[in-house]
C-alpha cells in the first residue's frame, strides 16, 4: 500500500471519528453482551445492549480496532438509541454489500458509514469495520431471547 493509498483511506473524517466514538461505558445490567474479533487483524469490539419493546434503549462499547474499525463503532454508538433489530440487520447488510459490491451507503440514521466507502479496495479491512454491526446484530438476537424467556 503506498503512502498516498493509506492518505486516502485514514481521511481526516474517519480519524476523526475514531478519536470521538460515543458510548464507550460499559453498561452495568445489559440484556446481551456479544464480543467479536476480527481475525485477520485482532481487532475486537464488545458491545452491550438493553432494549424495551424491540428497541435498543442502552448501548455501550468497548472498541479495539484499527481507525476503521473504531470509525464504524463511532458512527454505530452515536445512533444506536432507539434502532429496531430490523434497522440493525438491514444497516450490517448495507455496510457489507457497500464493501464487497458498491452496493449504497446504508440508509439513515447509519449513513454517515458512507466516509468507509474508500475501504472497498481494501478487503482485508472490512472484517474491522463489520464489528460493530455485526456484534449489535448478535446482541439484538440475544435480547429478543432473553425478554421472550
Amino acid at each position: 500500500m503506498s503512502d498516498t493509498d493509506l492518505i486516502k483511506l485514514y481521511s481526516t473524517r474517519i480519524l476523526a471519528l475514531a478519536a470521538d466514538i460515543p458510548r464507550q461505558e460499559r453498561l452495568s445490567d445489559p440484556d446481551a453482551t456479544v464480543r467479536k474479533r476480527a481475525p485477520l487483524c485482532g481487532s475486537t469490539i464488545t458491545v452491550d445492549v438493553t432494549t424495551e419493546a424491540g428497541r435498543i434503549t442502552g448501548y455501550g462499547q468497548e472498541v479495539r480496532a484499527c481507525a476503521l474499525g473504531q470509525a464504524a463503532a463511532s458512527v454505530v454508538g452515536a445512533n444506536v438509541i432507539g434502532c429496531t433489530k430490523a434497522q440493525i440487520l438491514a444497516a450490517r447488510d448495507a455496510l457489507k454489500a457497500m464493501l464487497k459490491e458498491g452496493g449504497p451507503v446504508p440508509a439513515a440514521p447509519f449513513d454517515g458509514l458512507e466516509v468507509l466507502q474508500p475501504a472497498r479496495e481494501y478487503k482485508n479491512r472490512h472484517a474491522s469495520i463489520m464489528l460493530s454491526l455485526d456484534a449489535l446484530s448478535q446482541a439484538m438476537d440475544e435480547a429478543e431471547q432473553t425478554h421472550c424467556a
